[in-house]
Parts: structure tokens; sequence; C-alpha cells
């Protein structure tokens, strides 16, 4: 596969107020309106670029996601912005990346042989190279997403992550406590969630929040497409390389599809909602064993303590009905916030029947593209010392998909509170993870790994 057909690829299968830990902290907030820090304007320094205002990036997991992130950051505005460092565990992945950059924008990467990390370690050595100002990109799987973003915060460092932010319960207590800390350091940390920063959304959600459909019933968001296979594992290839190679097909890593995948949904369709569910129950399963040890398709209710429901559908086969859309039903109204991933195409109708002859408001702007827009609003923050923090929203929209996930494969029914407080870990000590770690999951004999069993499997 080569280099920009990855970052596309990636790009397509995904893509902020601070509160308090429960669904009663949740503030309305735009996309482009960044979280303020818990300390701002009591004293704290501001923490900005340098006086050349060049902005030196580390890149933790230069994969599809990272250099998608890279590119996206060197397109903005304002000043320089240079790749400094990288971190990876595979040393083919860090080379073959980095020569490709180096051709393809030459006067943007300065990066030496001495600023090239390899091992699981490698993202401490990566962010010790950065100085206040300074980003680093962590884009590896969400499993290891808590523990470079604790380490970050701890050095000081401003920070853009990509969705998911966690796998389990305990990986978004985590999160929570390094965003609290990142707050108080008034850092300035983006999140993955680039329809945030979609004009096309803002202003869609803004009408609705402003009564355009009157008071939300329910919504329904839908990603249902083709599939993501796993391939059969090499029999002399090591368990946990192979599986860091496929992230997307084991539950260890990724969280699953639902959550890695479907969390830019749900994230949207609680900020139309303006609140987080206080509960969830829903089902699922496995069709075809050649997506790793992952259901292939789900089905979520949630509920939100007024009683509005949120459907979200997840399904990923081949030669199924598809669409990757986002819709809201109002007692005055409904409204489309998304006709498709390339195209939101948002509308308003004056009733529930979504046809040409009930719209009264369509978005018919020129749409930005989000993925720089939302490097653009972290950049600004950084060089004018403005307040920008989404850690605190990632996190607790991690949580609301990890509600869903479980509920559909373990068959409970889950409250927030309840996952808020789970000890479930897919991995228990995820910080000591190497290569020579017994694999999380092994397969069996014919090369097969158990997907979740609801009555049986147990993630709460």
């Amino acid at each position: 596969m080569s280099f920009m057909k990855e970052i596309i690829m990636n790009r397509s299968r995904s893509h902020v107020a601070p509160s308090m830990h429960s669904r009663r902290g949740f503030l309305k907030i735009g996309g482009q309106v960044a979280a303020a820090s818990a300390l701002a304007g009591v004293g704290v320094p501001a923490v900005h670029a340098a006086a050349d205002e060049t902005i030196k990036l580390a890149i933790v997991g230069i994969g599809g996601r990272g250099s998608g992130a890279i590119v996206d950051a060197f397109g903005t505005r304002g000043g320089p912005v240079k790749l400094h460092a990288i971190a990876e565990v595979f040393e083919n992945k860090l080379q073959d990346r980095l020569k490709s950059f180096q051709s393809r924008f030459s006067d943007k990467v300065d990066v030496t042989p001495d600023r090239c990390f390899v091992g699981f370690d490698a993202y401490k050595k990566a962010i010790d190279t950065l100085s206040p100002g300074d980003v680093v990109i962590l884009t590896t799987p969400a499993a290891f997403r808590p523990t470079h973003f604790e380490y970050a915060v701890q050095k000081g460092v401003n920070v853009f992550m990509e969705k998911s932010f966690a796998t389990d319960s305990p990986g978004v207590r985590r999160m929570l406590k390094s965003a609290e800390l990142s707050e108080q350091k008034n850092l300035k940390v983006g999140a993955g969630f680039m329809w945030r920063h979609s004009q096309a959304r803002q202003e869609t959600i803004k009408r609705i929040h402003d009564g355009a459909i009157g008071d939300i019933n329910t919504l329904r968001i839908y990603r249902v497409h083709g599939p993501h296979n796993c391939p059969a594992r090499p029999k002399d290839q090591n368990e946990v390389a192979f599986q860091i190679q496929h992230p997307m097909s084991f539950n260890w890593l990724s969280g699953s599809f639902f959550v890695d995948w479907h969390c830019h949904n749900i994230d949207v369709a609680c900020w139309v909602k303006n609140a987080w569910p206080v509960s969830a129950q829903g089902m699922g399963g496995r069709c075809y064993a050649e997506v790793g040890n992952l259901f292939d398709h789900y089905c979520v209710e949630y509920t939100f303590a007024d009683g509005a429901k949120l459907f979200a559908f997840s399904r990923h086969m081949d030669r199924c009905w598809n669409t990757y859309s986002d819709h809201a039903q109002g007692t005055r109204g409904s409204a489309l916030i998304m006709a498709d991933l390339g195209n939101p195409a948002p509308k308003i109708y004056k009733s529930q029947k979504m046809v040409p002859e009930e719209v009264v408001w369509k978005f018919e702007g020129q749409e930005p593209n989000p993925y720089v827009e939302e490097w653009q609003v972290l950049v600004d923050a950084i060089r004018q010392g403005k307040p920008h923090n989404e850690s605190r929203r990632a996190a607790e929209a991690d949580l609301a998909a990890i509600m869903g996930r479980v509920a559909a494969h373990t068959g409970a029914f889950v409250t927030w509170d309840a996952a808020m407080k789970s000890d479930f870990q897919y991995v228990k000590d995820i910080d000591a993870l190497t290569f020579d770690t017994p694999a999380p999951i092994a397969s069996d004999a014919e090369g097969r790994y158990a997907a979740p069993v609801p009555g049986l499997t147990k993630e709460m």
C-alpha cells in the first residue's frame, strides 16, 4: 500500500469544555470553542511557541493516522511547523515514512538520526526532545494512548491525539486524571474529533440548540459499510507484533470497531443532545471470522436522562446496504447532520419526513477541511496563548462508546456510572508490554481468534 493511499484509507475510516466526571458535567460546545483551562486567567503562564514561532512536532506511532496528522499540521497557517522526532516500535515503518516525508516535505522535516527512536519506550525519548510550545502527536493504537498522554502531560508538552483514546474504563479514568493535570498546567490539547471543527456541523447544531427542531427525542447514527479484514498471521511472526500491526482487528488494541470507528458519530450525537447517555443496551455478533476477535455488527440503544434515545448502528460487511450518516428528530422537526463522510450536506426539515419539499434550511457554504481546521485551532492557541483543551471531552466521549460495546459484547444493561467505575481491563499492565510478553489473545490451531460471547463475556 502506498504512503498516501494508507493515509486516505485511514482517514476515511476515522475520520470541550472541562466538566465533572459525570454526564451532568457535559457543557455545550461549538467545534471551534475550545475548553478553557481550569486555571485560565489566574496567573498560569501561557505555554506558547518558541521565539522564532516554529512549532516542533514529535510523532508517536507513524502509521496512516499519524502520517495524516503530520500532513494536516503542515497545512496550518500562521508560522512554521516542522517534524522534529519520531517514535515507533517498528524500525522499517519509521524509516520508510521518514524517507517519504523527507522527499515530499523537505523544508518541513528536520529529523536527524539521533531523533529517531524505536521500541516500546521510544515515546518517552521523542517527547523529551520537545520544548514548551511544541506538540507531540499521539497516534498509536488506543491501548497505549493513556500511557503516552500521561507522560506528555507530566513533561508539560502540548498534545494532539487521534481517536480513540482508551479501550476500557481504567484507561478512561487514567485519561481523565491526565486531562485534569493538563488543564492545571494550561497545556493545549487537541483531540481527533475533527467533526467538532466542521463548519457545516457547527452551523447545523447551533440551529438545533437554538430550537430549530424543538426538543430532541431521537437520534440515529449509522456507520455501515464494507469490512476491514485481518490477514492470517505468518507462522514465524511474533504474535504481539502481528496484532500491533493489525490493531483494528483486536479489541484490546482498538477497543472494537464500535469504539474506534463509531466514536465520531457518538460524539456528534451527544454534542447535538448536549448530554452524555445515562445507560446503554445493545446486541451484536460476528458473521465472518476474518475480523480478528471483533464483532462485525452492533446495534446499541442509548438513553439520556430525559428519556431521549440514541440508536447507534455499526456493521462492516460486504454486499449489504451501506450508509454513513447522522440524524436527529425533535418535537417540531428533524435534521440530517451528515449525509455521508465526504459531503455532510446537513439539512433541517419542518417535519419528520426527510424529503426535499420539507427542507427549511440547508448548509450551502464552502466546508473547510476539518482535519486541518482542528490543527489550526491548536496551533493558534499555542501561538496566541489562548485556552484550548479537548482532552476531558474526548475521554468522556470514549466512555460513551465503551458503554455501547460492553452492552453488546456482554448482553448486559450498562449505566454510565457503572461504566465509569468498572475495573475491567483488557491488559492489566499495558505499560510493561513488550514483544516478549504473552499476547493478550492467542489464535487457535487454525489461526482464528475467539470473539466475545454475550451472556458469558465479562467486560464490567
